[in-house]
């Protein structure tokens, strides 16, 4: 009885590739202990659940806009170098690359060409079949492009509550060897998918770095962890926020301290009556605004207008 792709996927090991359908699953698993992976379970999990959302949209996707059947399944989760991936990649293929704002870095989005032939001849009305391995065509990369577009819309949705990437297309490569998306040791998270279009069935595969992609994943008790793009952008974005509203108006009010007075006290006001303020005349006035004492001041007068002496702040205390 065939089972689901992600009940199997390795909670932490080395994250190897599991085979897909008509490979051999039997015998030992390899682990490279020089470099073990720093995916907690936890982690494992988090995209386990982002990839496959994204493989259960996409799936709905590609049937509805192609109007085939098509199916898309999680594989495995790897954590490897750029170098290794890259190795592993037919010679002729399609590469997505993607901008990942506002993480740093380049990711990936590979898939076969037959599968990518069969997408536009779909597209086009035509019935599929059996496709060559060749480099698009420029109306062919046009079509592709948008159904790809697509498939990013579908990812940003996918890992939004985890990572909150959100790629965009930067352009396609057909030739591995001319992409330059990392330094060959640099460590990289490959997501696999079993992809199916029509007839054509290939290995989909989702490249993200390591370095960027693990900051997301790390919560701590000050909440989610950020990269120094990210931290930068907040302190640009903080400044720029300052600087917007150092010039609004805002209401600021002097007041005495307040008087408790019961409610029957209160029913029973009428015109007249006198309410004891029960402020000392030595005591500097209280200096609000939206609720906030910020500051004291001393009432007095400037020319024909009274105005208040300020004599001490509460930044310290109110920031």
């Amino acid at each position: 009885m065939a089972t689901s792709p992600s009940a199997h996927l390795a909670p932490v090991r080395s994250l190897a590739r599991r085979p897909v359908e008509g490979e051999d699953a039997s015998g030992p698993l390899a682990y490279d202990f020089r470099r073990p992976t720093k995916l907690s379970r936890d982690h494992v999990r988090a995209l386990q659940m982002c990839y496959e959302t994204y493989a259960r949209r996409v799936t709905t996707l590609l049937t509805s806009g192609l109007r085939q059947l098509c199916q898309v399944n999680l594989v495995a989760i790897e954590h490897q170098s750029y170098e290794e991936y890259i190795s592993t990649l037919a010679p002729t293929t399609i590469l997505s690359v993607l901008d990942m704002g506002p993480l740093p870095g380049t990711a990936l989005l590979e898939f076969s060409v037959p599968t990518a032939l069969a997408c536009v001849d779909y597209l086009l009305g035509g019935p599929g079949g059996d496709q060559p391995t060749r480099q698009l065509t420029d109306l062919e990369s046009g079509l592709l492009r948008n159904l790809i577009e697509q498939m990013l819309s579908v990812l940003r949705y996918a890992v939004e509550p985890t990572i909150g990437l959100d790629p965009v297309l930067r352009g396609l490569e057909f030739n591995p060897q001319f992409v330059q998306a990392a330094g060959a040791s640099d460590g990289v998270i490959v997501g696999s998918f079993q992809m199916r279009v029509g007839n054509q069935v290939c290995v989909s595969t989702l490249c993200v770095p390591f370095a960027a992609l693990l900051p997301r994943l790390q919560v701590g008790k000050e909440g989610r962890a950020q990269s120094p793009a990210e931290q930068l952008a907040e302190q640009q974005a903080a400044q720029q926020v300052r600087a917007a509203l150092g010039n609004v108006p805002v209401e600021v009010s002097l007041s005495f301290a307040p008087v408790q007075l019961t409610p029957n006290e209160i029913v029973r006001l009428e015109p007249g009556d006198v309410i004891p303020l029960r402020h000392q005349v030595t005591t500097p006035l209280m200096v609000t605004s939206g609720g906030i004492t910020f500051a004291h001041a001393l009432a007095g007068r400037q020319g024909s207008r009274l105005a208040g002496l300020v004599v001490g702040n509460n930044r310290r205390n109110n920031p």
